[in-house]
């Protein structure tokens, strides 16, 4: 079962609302048990072709009813305006080629909206296990980014991240900064990847990833770092990756 509804986040408003998807297992109805929960970005591109942006969702729901997963995802549409979209998903100013430009990040009011006001509503609403161990997040491309950016500042909320084909071109300094500044606690489990036919440069790109997955590991994470032969950058080759991912964030929390 997938709820929608239309929401605005006030600090962040769009003059369209953006849609709000929830997921709840097949059995939620009959049963009285407790869920983990998967966070998502750009929500649109998550669960229905009709609404992904290229015509192409990542399939989730029928990953999720294919396994028989038993936990709740939670998925929110990005900002469509433009380019907002980069700006609620970097978590630092950075600057872009033209026609983008300057961008303000906006990625801590994002998080501290998904923190402090959605994830609340979501635990009062549904059963779920809201503790950090069976709180989990993950995105694609800025999506990535954000959720590696959630798994490190807000590493008190998130136990686990995936982090599919992230942009860690988007202020590298900072994330570097970011990372060695903090100790993560136990759990924290990381999933990283690049697809080969998406890097370029590869050289930099890669060790650029490398990097990142060294620097979480010195900070206490349990870091998963892949690269995927001949993945390009579009919502097909990370449906193909679900399993991989999910079972490296998620088999020890619903197999328990």
């Amino acid at each position: 079962m997938i709820l929608v509804q239309k929401i605005q986040i006030p600090d962040l408003p769009t003059e369209k609302p953006r849609r709000l998807y929830v997921y709840l297992p097949k059995d939620y109805e009959k049963s009285e048990r407790r869920y983990p929960v998967l966070y998502m970005f750009d929500g649109h591109n998550v669960f229905y072709d009709r609404h992904a942006t290229y015509g192409k969702s990542w399939g989730m729901k029928e990953y999720l009813q294919k396994s028989g997963l038993p936990a709740i995802l939670v998925a929110v549409e990005c900002n469509p305006e433009g380019f907002r979209r980069l700006f609620e998903y970097s978590p630092w100013d950075f600057s872009a080629p033209r026609p983008v430009g300057d961008v303000e990040g906006l990625g801590k009011v994002t998080m501290d909206w998904f923190t402090t006001v959605l994830k609340p509503e979501i635990d009062k609403n549904y059963r779920t296990l809201p503790d950090r161990g069976h709180t989990m997040i993950a995105g694609s491309s800025m999506g990535g980014l954000m959720s590696l950016y959630a798994a490190v500042e807000y590493n008190h909320v998130f136990s686990r991240a995936a982090a599919l084909s992230p942009s860690l071109w988007v202020s590298p300094s900072k994330l570097r900064e970011l990372i060695r500044s903090r100790t993560l606690s136990e759990p924290t489990r990381i999933w990283l990847d690049l697809g080969t036919g998406e890097i370029d440069p590869k050289r930099r790109a890669l060790s650029g990833m490398f990097e990142a997955a060294k620097l979480l590991s010195q900070a206490g994470a349990d870091v998963s770092a892949n690269v995927i032969p001949g993945a390009v950058h579009n919502e097909a080759a990370w449906e193909k990756r679900i399993p991989d991912f999910m079972k490296y964030l998620a088999d020890d929390m619903v197999n328990a």
